[in-house]
């Protein structure tokens, strides 16, 4: 199963005109669909001068939750054209927002639609893509003998120590790649007292 997807870092922008209609692009990290809802209508109350403010977004690792909006325009002309670029560049946990000031020259389902995308473009040329994991958290409890068998697991897979305490009862949790998770749970396990817990 793919365990790393691609969203992007912060806030970029983009700009695309045509026939004095003027479309402005604001692309963010996102990671609930209250977040979305929050930004939405922050830029819907700070551009209420504009036309439309369009949107489309996709959520979560596997990008099985989606939406585009169109906003008034001729329906699949601006939320459809924006969504069809985050699954061009494989983007989750992004939301694209394009303001469209209208220049007074109608544009067309086909000159919208372009519109629409290349702001979106735009936006996401402009933005930092980077690729995030998939991972796993284990809370990891055993006896203070049994230490150094666990710790040379955690040495030789790696996984990111998110805190611990060695005490009588000994207390670890770690964080590690989904793809790797199984084969740290089988090698601690193997250890005789150790209790696993995921998070």
């Amino acid at each position: 199963m793919k365990d790393s997807y691609l969203t992007i870092n912060g806030l970029s922008t983009g700009e695309y005109s045509e026939k004095r209609s003027k479309f402005l692009a604001f692309a963010f990290h996102v990671e609930s669909t209250d977040e979305i809802k929050s930004l939405v209508s922050q830029y819907e109350r700070k551009y209420y001068d504009a036309r439309h403010v369009c949107y489309a977004y996709m959520l979560g690792y596997l990008r099985e939750q989606f939406r585009a909006v169109d906003n008034g325009e001729p329906s699949g002309t601006a939320g459809k054209p924006i969504l069809g670029q985050l699954n061009k560049y494989e983007l989750t946990d992004v939301l694209v927002i394009v303001v469209r000031y209208f220049g007074g020259i109608k544009l067309g389902t086909s000159g919208l639609a372009n519109a629409y995308k290349q702001a979106t473009i735009d936006a996401i040329d402009n933005a930092c893509i980077e690729e995030r994991t998939v991972d796993v958290c284990f809370d990891v409890k055993f006896e203070y003998p049994m230490m150094n068998e666990v710790m040379r697991v955690v040495k030789e897979l790696n996984p990111i120590i998110l805190s611990q305490d060695f005490q009588l009862v000994c207390h670890l949790q770690l964080r590690i790649r989904q793809g790797e998770a199984n084969c740290l749970q089988s090698r601690l396990e193997k250890i005789r007292g150790v209790v696993i817990e995921h998070n």
